[in-house]
């Protein structure tokens, strides 16, 4: 009969570090970056989970640029950038050896996104491209935004797995809004 309490009572302590460590791991995947950007007022936040490492970025002027160091030893399964713009004119990623544009517009009042590697504007990336990035356009609500400019929104660029194949140290990420 004392045997029950010893284990559930043990059961607990295990649980609680478990949590712990789950809360130490996330915050220390967070800290695993040296963020500088071009402005004293861009405003860059990490928001690390088991899956996913989310860098929003929210800058008053809508153009510039930051670097994102790594300081661990290699970068999350997934990264993705919310960009706090009404609209984006331009936006550039660049590890060092590969650079991956995309912009922005529309087409009959519907959001149309145009993705491409290299600098050149003339050779668009399509999904079967390693180097394809998700862009979703997000409204306030967190729902699907219909049209541009967005209203207290943002942009959702999933950076290609392909893109951090030679685990750059480095990423430099440029943007301009159309509405600056």
């Amino acid at each position: 009969m004392k045997i029950l309490p010893l284990l559930l009572l043990a059961s607990l302590a295990l649980s609680n570090l478990a949590v712990a460590e789950s809360l130490d791991l996330l915050k220390n995947q967070a800290n695993q970056f040296k963020i500088t950007a071009r402005r004293m007022d861009d405003d860059i936040q990490v928001h690390a989970d088991k899956h996913k490492t989310v860098f929003s970025v929210r800058g008053p002027l809508g153009i510039s640029k930051a670097d994102i160091e790594r300081l661990g030893n290699k970068w999350p399964d997934t990264v993705v950038l919310r960009l706090h713009l009404k609209g984006l004119e331009s936006f550039r990623v660049s590890n060092g050896q590969v650079t991956l544009d995309a912009t922005v517009s529309t087409d009959e009042g519907k959001p149309m996104v145009c993705l491409w590697k290299g600098g050149n504007e003339n050779s668009l990336l399509d999904e079967k491209s390693p180097f394809w990035m998700d862009v979703r356009i997000l409204a306030g609500d967190g729902k699907l935004a219909r049209a541009i400019p967005v209203k207290d929104g943002y942009f959702e660029i999933t950076l290609p797995r392909a893109f951090f194949d030679n685990n750059p140290k480095v990423v430099t990420v440029r943007w301009i809004d159309f509405y600056r």
